[in-house]
């Protein structure tokens, strides 16, 4: 009987070895926003049975501010990280920082709106926060990312060639 996986099964069965995730980021907004908007729903329909339209506006105005402050993070990453990847850190701490001060400068602007449930909107935004750094972790630490630049099959180096 032959062992297949010492790689002596039949062309059929065997699959081939998968190579780098080519962006995470776009795979890793997609999954956040799905989870945290799923909770937002919830949230938003437990805040109008107990408080009404103001509670469930509030938890959607909270649920919005943090998704934004967290997407815009991971759509420049996707969009820079295929031009430079190693550049994409630096645009990271860049964006970050703008992000801080461009969110401090909207809210501090508009102030609180007179139908604004502030219990609501802080819970929603800690749950918000929460859920999307829980899921940011666990999707980033499924991608597949490639740390050395190893030469492929065929390449003519001693281990291809058996010595």
């Amino acid at each position: 009987m032959m062992d297949k996986r010492a790689g002596n099964g039949d062309a059929r069965t065997q699959r081939p070895a998968s190579g780098p995730s080519a962006t995470p980021w776009l795979a890793i907004l997609t999954r956040c926003l799905v989870v945290s908007g799923g909770a937002v729903v919830i949230m938003a329909v437990i805040a109008a049975i107990f408080v009404g339209l103001p509670g469930a506006g509030s938890v959607v105005f909270g649920s919005v501010v943090v998704i934004a402050f967290f997407a815009l993070s991971l759509l420049v990453g996707h969009i820079y990280g295929k031009r430079n990847p190693s550049g994409a850190l630096g645009v990271f701490v860049v964006t970050y920082l703008v992000k801080v001060v461009g969110f401090a400068v909207i809210l501090f602007s508009l102030g609180v709106p007179s139908w604004l449930h502030g219990q609501w909107f802080a819970f929603a935004a800690v749950v918000v926060v929460v859920l999307w750094q829980a899921t940011e972790v666990v999707t980033f630490s499924r991608q597949r990312l490639q740390l050395y630049n190893d030469p492929g099959p065929g390449s003519g180096t001693e281990s291809d060639n058996g010595g």
